[in-house]
This record gives C-alpha cells, structure tokens and sequence, in this order.
C-alpha cells in the first residue's frame, strides 16, 4: 500500500542533522541614524586638563523610563573620562550601540546580546542575565512593557528583533525605583531609532549556506501557497464546528463536517533532499526637517524579510528507573523552516530641549515544522529482526505576531524633567492543524499500520491573544541645598489580557481493515475514508476535574505602581541614589471561563509590596568609581505557569504543562562593583553579586501517567540562593607601529568577559506544589537540597579579537563564547525515586564576522561574511545515572553556517 515517501527514507538509515537558526542579515545603518539625547553631558572644555584631547565619543540614543536624562551632570564632576550613559547613571547598565552591535554582526538583538557580561541565550532567543532564567527579567521597548508572543515564556523572545531597527540596547543588572518590580536578574530596554540628522536610505541582503541542513536530507509539507512569506492563505482556517465543539467539550461525528478539514496540505510529510539556503532582505529609511529656527521633524521607516531552515537529526531517550535502563529510544528528525517579517514606523519631533517620538513596531515570525520520529518503547519492544515498531509523524505551524505602539514624550524646563509614556502592544499566537500520526509495526502484514485508535492520529488547535495596555508619567526636579540633589518621582500602570484556547480531537474508527490500516496519512483520513468507516473525531481537550486539562482559560494582570527616588551628593565624588517603590498588583488565570468544567478553581494571586533600591557610587579618580548597590524586587507566576493546559516547544520539543498554585517569588539583591575607564571605548570592570530567592520557581520534569515521555511542569522550590563575581576588559591598541600604510590607521580590538556563578536550592520536607496536580508534596521528592537553579551555567565566557580601521569600515572580528553545563528540568519522579536533572551543554562557540565598506557612484557599501559554529558544536541535554549510564533527552548536531550579504546606504 502507498505511504509516506518520508517513513521509507528514515528507515533507511538516512543521516540528517541540525543547524542554528541564524538570520544572516546585514545590520549596519547609516551613521547619521544614531542620535544623542546627550544623557549625562560632556565634560566642559575648559574642565578638561591640558593633556586631554575633549574627544567626542560614540553617540547612542536610550529612552528609558524615569525623567531627567541629564540628571547626573551636576553631580558627577570628577569622572571626566567616564562614558556619558554609564556616568548619567548610578546604576550597573551596559549599553550596545548601533557599532557594537554591528561588530558582532548578529542578525537580531539576542544574538548580539550575548556578548554582554553575564548574558547567555536559552532556547530561541530568551535571555538569561546571569544565568536566571527569563521570568526574573524583562523587555522594553522605547522604556515601555511589551507582551510575549511565547505562551511559555514571561518575555519577548529577542531574536525577533532585527539589528536594522534598534538604535541601542540597555541592559541594567542593579535595579532602581523607576523600573518595574519584576526584576530579579535585570532589564534590557531595546531603543528604536528616532530622527536622523539626515536623509538616509538602505537595502541589503544576504544568503546563507547551512553545512548539514543546506541542500540535505530535511522533513517539509506543502500547506498553502503564501507559506513561503510566513502567512497562512486560509488553507489552516479553523472552521466554526471546531470552535463549537472546543468550547462545549463536545465530539464531532457528522463526517460531512471532519471532511471540511483541511487534509493533505497540512498532513502528508514528504522528504525533500535539496533543502534550501537561508536569504534576508531589508529596506530602511528615513529623513528630517527644519521647522522654524528650533524644532526639527523626522521620519524612520525599516522593513526586513527572512527566510531560514534548520534540520536536526536528534537521539531522544527516557529512562523511567533508577538505573538508567532507557524506555523509550526514538531517533527523531525535525525541519524548521522559519519565516520573519518586520516593519518599524516612527516619528520624532525635538524642539529646543523637548522630544516627542510615535513608534509603530510589527513583527510576525512564523516556524513551519516537519517531524519525523521512529524508535522503540519499554512495553513495545524491537521485534526479533530488529525492526523499528514504531513511527511518529508531526506538521506544525507556529504563527507569532508582535504589534506596538507609543507614544513617548521627553520634557525638560531647566531643572525639572517630565517623561510621558503610553503604549498599547498585542501579540497573537496560532497554531491550527497540529497534526500527530503513529503507525506502529504489525508482525502480521509485516508493515506498519494505524487503526485509529488510542490516540495513534491526532489534530489540535491553539489561538492566544494578548493585549498590554501602559503608562507612565515621571517627574524629576533638581535643588541644591549646599550639594545638587535630585528628587523624581513617578506612576505607572499596566494592564495585561491574555484569552488562550487549546483545542485537541483524536480521530477515531471502528475496525479497519488491514489494507486501511496502511494507507498513508492522508489517505487514512480522505473524505471516503471518513464516510465509508465512520471516522468520527474525540475531544481530547475536555476538563478533566481541578487537576485536568483547561482546554481555554482567560488570564489578567493589573499593577498599579508609584515611586519616590532621591539622589544627592554625599561628599564630593559620592552620591547616593535611594528609592522605593510601591506596587499593587492582581493576577487571574480563569481556566474555565464558559463555565462548562467541573471543579475548576480560577487562580488569583493579589500582593502589593514595598521594593526599595539603593546604590552609592563613589567617584575616586577621573577614570575609575566603585558602586554598591542593594535592593529587594519580587518575580510573578506566568500566566502559562499557572494554566493547566498542553503546549509543545517547538525548540525542546517537549509538552509543557502549568500549575495554578504557585506563587510569587521574592527576592534580596546585592552587587560590589569596580568600574575603570582607562582611555575612550577602553575598560575594566570587575563585580561581584549575591541574591536570595524565596520560592524560586522551577522547571520539573514528570512522566504523565506512568509514560515514557517526559513534560514539563513547574513548582516553586522553598529558598534559592545564587552568588558570583563577573570580569570585563575592552582594549584598543593600534598598529601603526607596525609601519606601513596598511596599519596607519588600523587597531587591534581586545575583549573579553567572564562570568561566574553558583547556586543552590534549599530544601527540607517542606511541602510544595506538585507539578502535575493539586496536591502538595514535600520539597525532597521533587527538589535535590543543593541543586543549582534551571538555566544556570557556573561559567559564562565572551572574548572578541578584532582588527579595524579607525577611518574607514573595515572590520575583521573572531568572537569566542562559552557557557558551562546547565538544567534544563529538575529530574522526574518515577516509582517513588527523583531521577537525575536534565543537563544541558551548551559547549564552545566560535564565529568570525568580516565587514568592509567601499563606495561606487557615490553611495556607500558595506560587504559582510560570517562563520558561525566554526567548532561545529552540537546541542546535548542528557542525564548521567549513577553507575555514569548516560541518557540522551536530546541530541543533535549543529551546523556550521557560512553567509555573505551586500548592504547599500544611498
């Protein structure tokens, strides 16, 4: 019988591995579009000794929350050779400008912020500031909230940011009164850019050539004919009977109905041994005006378009025993093809000191996923020719859109500041026609076959809509009272709306013969089929009681903030910042909002806290400080967290699952930092840090039912504590001591930082929520006393070595990066024993980025080349037995990946 061109090449032994997911994308604009608020002031000429040259150094644009910009440049006299955003501030920022940022030569922003001091990447793009997974931080845009696209995750994951947009990227470690109160490892605040000096205009390309994905083995369905963009052209509509059926926890049986489905379009996989480079484009642009002798208006406007693949050819094992004895072993190949789009709208408008921006920012980043798997499982065992007896079949379609707009204005009267801020975002995610088959190996047609029974076909559909509505408004006022101190104060609000449905029917039939049972997936399912047999579909998703599945939920989160901060001058050189802030806030996740469960408990978690935040900065010399910081911030339960409802990580490609009675996670900060600014652009930097974590929440592995694949839920562990120290050096030396006009004008660059870091959970018999129902359990059976945090590595690692020309682009950077072993999940329990914490190895990462600019016809170009994964590292998540058995939850190669693109600034 006809099947699946694409069973018969995997079992055929055919290998296929992985690459990244990387956006090759140009991600220079022009230097007329950085521009500087002038945040903190140059020092005057006439303060600078007879042996400086006043040189001007690099500009970079920040809009952040909190008035008074320039509040620093009264207080701080003595640090005349300190950069202007890290002396405005007293607080532990680093700052990527429009340069840095270009250096790295990263596509999108969490690729190039991984270079910063104590910054890792986890999973697809969610930033871990030393290494505190990303529900103890957030992201900003333009210093207003914006909402996730993941329904996993608290954050934006920040590889849907392209480079081409952002002005500059901010990462504050210390906290301070004027951001929000969940900020357990930091903020980064990503700054668009505004109004350009001049007129400018850009377009470049790329493509880039995947080492084991590129013109290899891959995995891909057809779908519909706008796929290629990354929009659905109404093949996955999901009809209205659907709808119907999910919210009444109803089955549909009517096969006239089941046949309107969408069929082989979304179900039949197919190999294609020829998969595709990766290619981006964008467009940028912008100009300004003159209106009358002061103000000035401006215009920016930035489009982008890329098109990536990613095969990983991955080993997945389970063990359900103390000894390590693996239970399920499936060898799995999954193709990603990954399609972004992005515009950025903006207005600006600056008259004398005033600044007014409008800012429109729409992202939709689509992954469309072919899965193929086949392997063995403990209660089905190999059969005695050493056959494969089972396989399993996914087509996915992960839909994500970002919206924003703000609205921002930027006022100072002499000494006193006012910031305004208002901004509406929504993100959507879809996914229609998750589509699951397994066909399983029958000795007596000696095939494989589906009887549609017990879950063996399989289609869900999943809708999340977000909406993030916020304000601000920040007053700062200056005074001297024989020493200048500066007093602000401030409110915000946010109102957060999430509606979540995960709908999920399971097709069923009543003895079909052995010639149907090995039809191919789409024939299996064809509108004869369906009549002749009765194929009726099983709602899967109903309420399953105060522990079951919440197949809809709606959830809400309300802060109401305020905030009063001083900052004053001690003592020459000395100043202290000091605030507290105040927030009220109410978070609901209602997991049965029709009222059709049974048993169903909404979750409501209303606190308010006192956050106060204090830093003094001591100014000893002209290039050095030292600042001590300390403060208390808290970390709120995901709406995911805490909705008891199924979603596949398309990147771990693992169910996760949530639990309604977490809580809120409280925690103490503290840092020593030594900063020395040796020469401009140069460093030395040297910190260390300690935080207390009450009820950390963390990720626990479980096996459903007895099974033998592992999902994910979450628990919140008793105490945590995590402590460390990190270490910068930037370096410039130049070269024209070589001789020769070749080193004239060129320097070397020298760069690097290290991080490390420890943490440990500490736990008793106290009890705590079980992450897979309503019980409570004590904290040694889920928890290992000791254990590090999810998402930590002891040691974190970045260093560049580059070669550039001080005069014209020509840049060539090797980048080394990283980061130790770190868990991903909390071992699962199985028969009364925790089995070992699933390690990740991230390993060594080595790139090299070459640009070089050259002009034809008077427009400038910039030529770009990147290695990526030069040490053609691979992804391992495994867990090691006591007896040093090794059990691979995943594993796969990653691709080197080799890309060259053309940009042009008109």
């Amino acid at each position: 019988m006809k099947k699946s061109l694409a069973f018969a090449s995997l079992l055929m032994g055919t290998t296929v591995f992985v690459a990244p997911a990387a956006l090759a994308q140009t991600t220079t604009p022009p230097a007329s579009s950085t521009v500087s608020p002038d945040a903190g002031g140059d020092t005057p000429v006439d303060q600078v000794s007879p042996t400086e040259d006043p040189v001007t150094e690099q500009e970079v644009e920040v809009s952040a929350p909190g008035a008074g910009d320039d509040y620093g440049e009264d207080i701080v006299v003595i640090g005349r050779n300190i950069p202007n955003v890290v002396r405005s501030t007293p607080q532990v920022v680093q700052v990527l400008s429009t340069e840095d940022i270009a250096r790295t030569g990263e596509g999108d922003i969490a690729g190039a912020l991984q270079r910063v001091t104590g910054l890792s990447v986890v999973g697809n793009g969610f930033v871990y500031v030393r290494g505190l997974g990303d529900r103890y931080s957030s992201s900003l845009l333009n210093g207003s909230p914006l909402p996730s696209p993941e329904p996993l995750r608290r954050v934006v994951p920040l590889d849907i940011f392209p480079t081409n947009i952002v002005a500059s990227a901010l990462v504050q470690k210390s906290y301070s009164a004027n951001y929000a109160g969940e900020f357990g490892g930091g903020v980064i605040n990503l700054t668009t850019r505004a109004v350009p000096e001049e007129s400018f205009l850009q377009v470049g390309g790329s493509v880039a050539f995947d080492t084991v994905t590129t013109s290899e083995l891959g995995y891909v369905y057809d779908g519909g004919s706008a796929d290629v963009f990354g929009y659905d052209d109404g093949e996955r509509t999901v009809p209205g009977f659907i709808k119907d059926a999910g919210n009444a926890g109803t089955n549909v049986t009517d096969p006239t109905l089941i046949g309107q489905l969408s069929n082989a379009p979304t179900t039949l996989l197919e190999s294609n041994f020829h998969i595709p480079a990766n290619w981006s484009g964008e467009l940028s642009g912008g100009t300004s005006f003159d209106i009358g002798d002061s103000s000035r208006l401006g215009f920016i406007a930035a489009g982008g378009l890329s098109n990536s693949w990613r095969t990983r050819d991955a080993i997945q094992q389970t063990s359900v025993s103390a000894d390590g004895q693996i239970a399920r072993d499936f060898r799995t190949v999954l193709t990603d093809n990954r399609l972004l789009v992005n515009g950025l709208l903006g207005t600006g408008l600056e008259f004398g000191e005033q600044r007014i921006r409008f800012t429109n920012v729409y992202v939709h980043d689509t992954l469309k996923q072919g899965r193929l798997g086949a392997g063995t499982g403990a209660n089905t065992p190999a059969t005695p020719d050493g056959v494969q007896p089972f396989i399993e079949q996914n087509t996915n379609w992960f839909e994500r859109q970002l919206f924003t707009s703000q609205l921002v204005g930027e006022f100072e009267f002499g000494g006193f500041d006012l910031d305004l801020r208002g901004a509406y975002a929504n993100t959507k995610r879809k996914s229609p026609y998750e589509r699951f088959f397994r066909y399983t190996y029958n000795v007596l047609v000696g095939d494989y076959t589906n009887n549609l029974t017990n879950n063996s076909a399989t289609v869900a559909f999943s809708d999340l809509n977000e909406d993030i509505w916020s304000g601000n408004a920040d007053v700062s006022d200056e005074f001297d009272f024989g020493r200048p101190v500066t007093l602000s104060a401030g409110y915000a609000y946010t109102d957060t709306d999430r509606q979540s449905s995960f709908f999920s029917f399971q097709y069923l039939a009543n003895n079909l013969d052995l010639a149907q049972q090995q039809l191919r997936p789409d024939y299996l399912l064809s509108d004869f089929s369906i009549q002749q047999n009765g194929i009726v579909l099983s709602n899967t998703s109903t309420f399953g009681g105060a522990a079951g599945n919440a197949p809809l939920y709606e959830a809400e989160l309300t802060v109401n903030a305020g905030y009063v901060q001083a900052e004053a001058e001690l003592l020459d050189g000395v100043r202290l910042t000091a605030g507290v802030r105040y927030e009220d806030a109410t978070e609901t996740v209602n997991p049965d909002p029709t009222g059709t469960g049974t048993d169903i408990t909404p979750t409501s978690i209303a606190n308010d806290y006192f956050l106060p935040a204090a830093t003094m900065t001591w100014n000893f010399a002209e290039d050095m400080q030292l600042r001590l910081h300390g403060s208390k911030t808290i970390a709120r339960p995901q709406f995911r967290e805490l909705a008891r409802q199924v979603y596949r990580d398309y990147e771990s490609d693992r169910l996760f699952y949530g639990n309604p009675n977490l809580v809120d996670s409280e925690l103490i900060n503290a840092e020593a930092r030594y900063e020395w600014f040796f020469g401009r652009d140069q460093r030395f930097t040297l910190a260390g840090f300690y935080k207390k974590i009450d009820n950390p929440i963390e990720q626990i592995a479980f096996l459903p039912g007895g099974g033998e694949s592992i999902q994910t839920g979450f628990s919140n562990a008793p105490e945590a504590e995590l402590y460390g120290a990190e270490i910068e050096a930037q370096k410039y030396i130049p070269l024209d001591f070589l001789g020769g006009d070749l080193f004239a004008t060129r320097r070397l660059l020298l760069l690097a930082n290290y991080t490390y870091t420890q943490s440990e959970i500490k736990i008793g018999d106290e009890l705590v929520s079980s992450p897979i129902n309503d019980t409570f359990q004590a904290a040694n059976l889920l928890f290992r006393d000791g254990a590090p945090l999810t998402g930590q590595s002891d040691h974190v690692v970045n260093a560049q070595i580059g070669i550039e020309d001080t005069e014209t682009l020509s840049q060539l950077t090797l980048l080394f990066n990283y980061a130790s072993e770190r868990v991903t999940n909390r071992g699962p329990v199985a028969d009364g024993v925790r089995l070992p914490d699933l390690i990740e190895t991230p390993g060594i990462r080595l790139d090299v980025v070459a640009r070089q600019g050259f002009e034809v016809g008077g427009a400038n170009f910039e030529i770009k080349f990147e290695g990526r994964n030069l040490t053609g590292t691979e992804y391992r998540e495994s867990q090691t037995f006591d007896d040093e058995t090794e059990v691979f939850n995943n594993r796969y190669r990653l691709g080197r990946v080799f890309s060259v693109g053309i940009s042009a600034a008109l």
